[in-house]
């Protein structure tokens, strides 16, 4: 079995609007026409969508669809998912024409977090234009970027994704944002790759599964220049901040942190590390940032103690 990348990812919102504004106007993403079940679809190259953004009465994250290499490793997959004691749940065939894929199934990994598998890929018949004049996103085998989850069992939750689905370990750090004392347990990650070159297409954190359903997305634009101006974008349009620019120290990206409408974050970032995926040696960073993303939880407590003084 092998994953090759995050394909797209699935959303469910009451104010699909509110997403419209937030992926054309300040991500820069493509609205493609919407799906025939009224499903609105966005996209960042040729694949016919990347966000699939579903109407419903509540705002949550649903599942990131991760690409197989074969149409066996697919059932392969399935067999090794449900025999750990995760559901498996195929897709039908109009559910697939409507992912632009050739088969799928839905599951979930031991915290609950929802996921899709799929297998045969497409391309849309017109070129990726930007709303904003981004020239394009980075991609390709790397695919879509990266999700973040929570997991309160997070060793359950590692060997899973290693073990039986077939992620591989990247970073895996424990961090202490207590400063690391006798009395501070520190915080589990595990930054994991797929096939490909991305630094990680997968990431868990050690706590409880918001109820946003995921921690954040990951974009990746092409220069320092489209980042900043997207930050200039968060600002004037208000969009919450829940990190300002920074680089992180594990796969190096120049980024910021925004909240979606959705109430998880999306990181814009670039310039991210290439890794080889066949002699990568698994690291254990001390840090997350090796310079700026301050973070909104960071901002609000030095407020307070400057109020309080």
């Amino acid at each position: 079995m092998g994953i090759k990348a995050l394909g797209y990812v699935v959303i469910e919102t009451a104010q699909p609007q509110r997403w419209d504004h937030f992926l054309t106007q300040l991500a820069g993403v493509m609205r493609a026409p919407d799906a025939a079940d009224g499903a609105q679809l966005y996209r960042i190259d040729q694949r016919p969508f990347r966000f699939r953004i579903e109407p419903g009465a509540q705002d949550r994250f649903v599942a990131a669809a991760y690409e197989v290499d074969s149409d066996g490793a697919l059932d392969a997959l399935a067999s090794a998912i449900a025999a750990a004691g995760q559901p498996v749940t195929p897709g039908s065939a109009v559910e697939a024409a409507l992912r632009g894929v050739g088969r799928f199934f839905r599951t979930s990994d031991p915290a609950g977090n929802g996921l899709e598998f799929y297998y045969g890929n497409s391309t849309a018949e017109t070129p990726f234009v930007s709303p904003l004049g981004i020239s394009h996103f980075i991609t390709g085998e790397m695919g879509m970027g990266h999700a973040v989850f929570s997991a309160p069992n997070f060793n359950e939750c590692v060997a899973f994704y290693r073990d039986v689905v077939g992620f591989h370990e990247t970073d895996m750090p424990r961090f202490f944002f207590g400063g690391g004392g006798p009395d501070d347990p520190g915080m589990g990650f595990a930054f994991m790759h797929a096939d490909n070159g991305r630094h990680h297409s997968i990431a868990l954190g050690e706590g409880p599964v918001p109820p946003s359903g995921c921690v954040h997305l990951m974009l990746e634009l092409p220069s320092l220049v489209e980042v900043g101006k997207a930050y200039d974008r968060m600002k004037a349009m208000g969009y919450p901040e829940s990190a300002s620019l920074g680089q992180h120290y594990n796969d190096e990206t120049v980024g910021f942190y925004v909240q979606t409408p959705g109430g998880f974050d999306l990181e814009i970032g670039c310039d991210s590390l290439v890794i080889d995926p066949a002699s990568w040696e698994v690291t254990r960073h001390k840090g997350i940032s090796i310079w700026g993303h301050e973070w909104a939880w960071q901002k609000a407590m030095k407020e307070q103690q400057a109020a309080a003084e």
